[in-house]
């Protein structure tokens, strides 16, 4: 069983998503399951989005 991940401040709170939720396309029900929950989705999404991720750039 995998353990629950952290909590970022840029996640979602019940409320946005209440809010996304509806704007996304349904899940398709042909071929697999969604892999991930598309909150986890959209959080990560913000997590890049607000400078959570840095690249290091090699010097020329």
């Amino acid at each position: 069983m995998p353990t629950p991940r952290r909590g970022y401040p840029s996640d979602l709170t019940d409320d946005q998503w209440a809010l996304i939720e509806p704007l996304l396309p349904e899940a398709s029900t042909d071929g697999q399951p969604e892999k991930h929950p598309r909150r986890e989705i959209v959080n990560a999404i913000l997590y890049v989005g607000a400078g959570g991720l840095s690249v290091a750039v090699p010097a020329r």
